[in-house]
């Protein structure tokens, strides 16, 4: 629009062009009603140059704010609702300290969290698809239905964590965690991922008393 509004205020037209306006134009524009409460318009009339600074002013603040927003992605997730106040999508959050918060479907799709502090969270329906947990505190958290998939969580404090209904598709990784009190219910869990769990299964889960080997079907 701010283009459009420049070029036809800048274009140079011929002389004796039928575009350009007749003599009669302004006896016309002064009999309209014009008054101080018309509408800015209707008042600049007289002046087509002001009209058409209007117009190209007003496109280029249109062209400005989309520019801004679309220049940084990240502000698509601000403003509350079920991504929280703060922005945690695609961002390093290593060592952040989220512990006891509530943090109900909350997005952590392919954030850094190494080392990151959720002990006691409430993370229900979380997503951390993508992300990098690597000795992330879990512990005492609540996890269920949260989002592991692609997810690297070796070396993860799961302590007593409840993780009932969670997703752990693809090439997530429990490597190396603490998963003393776990509960695993409902878990899909590759294979190797589930004989390497079920050796160091131990402990029974605080808040739902459901034994850890128990959750994870281990023979």
């Amino acid at each position: 629009m701010a283009l459009l509004g420049v070029s036809l205020c800048a274009s140079r037209v011929p002389p004796n062009s039928p575009l350009l306006p007749s003599k009669s134009l302004p006896l016309q524009i002064s009999s309209l009603p014009i008054c101080s409460d018309s509408p800015p318009l209707v008042r600049n009339l007289a002046s087509p140059l002001a009209l058409c600074e209007s117009v190209a002013r007003t496109g280029a603040l249109a062209l400005l704010s989309a520019s801004l927003f679309f220049a940084d992605p990240a502000l698509a997730f601000k403003g509350g609702g079920p991504y929280g106040a703060g922005v945690t999508r695609g961002q390093d959050l290593t060592g952040q300290d989220f512990s006891g918060k509530t943090l109900i479907k909350q997005d952590f799709k392919t954030s850094i969290l190494r080392q990151a502090n959720f002990k006691g969270a409430k993370l229900l329906g979380a997503s951390f698809f993508d992300a990098d947990l690597t000795g992330a505190d879990l512990s005492d958290a609540d996890l269920r239905g949260v989002d592991f998939s692609l997810a690297n969580v070796t070396k993860v404090n799961l302590n007593n964590a409840n993780l009932e209904g969670a997703l752990a598709t693809g090439n997530t990784s429990f490597r190396g965690s603490n998963i003393t009190g776990a509960d695993f219910t409902d878990v899909p869990l590759r294979d190797d991922q589930r004989e390497y769990l079920c050796k160091v299964a131990d402990g029974v889960n605080p808040t739902t008393g459901n034994a850890t080997r128990e959750t994870l079907l281990c023979n």
